[in-house]
């Protein structure tokens, strides 16, 4: 799992970084302002998931089971999130409720980060 994690955190933080750059020069005269910032708010999030993964990857030998879950839930919540605010930037496809679930889901990765750590005592 830990490799999986790294790996799904280089990928992020690869998107983060190739779409940070494209919003700062190609893509901000073809943009409009509104697509724009929900770009760049897109591609925070992502990069911040990226090292939240890191993160989490260190932990998964003393967080268990939790933090695995916790692992998880980042993945797909990012993916779910950042990439229904990447399409619906970029290419205006609306998948409706897919960011505010990714959103929900991660907050629950979070949460389960939390509690790995507590119920480590």
């Amino acid at each position: 799992m830990q490799r999986i994690l790294i790996g799904f955190a280089g990928l992020f933080g690869a998107v983060s970084v190739a779409l940070a750059a494209a919003a700062a020069h190609g893509l901000s005269g073809r943009l409009d302002p509104g697509a724009l910032a929900q770009l760049r708010n897109a591609v925070q999030i992502n990069a911040w998931h990226a090292l939240a993964l890191l993160g989490i990857a260190a932990w998964l030998p003393r967080g268990g089971v939790l933090a695995e879950t916790a692992g998880g839930l980042i993945v797909a919540g990012t993916l779910a999130f950042c990439g229904a605010v990447y399409l619906l930037a970029l290419a205006e496809i609306r998948l409706p409720y897919v960011a505010p679930i990714g959103g929900t889901v991660l907050i629950a990765g979070w949460l389960a980060l939390a509690a790995s750590a507590f119920a480590r005592g």
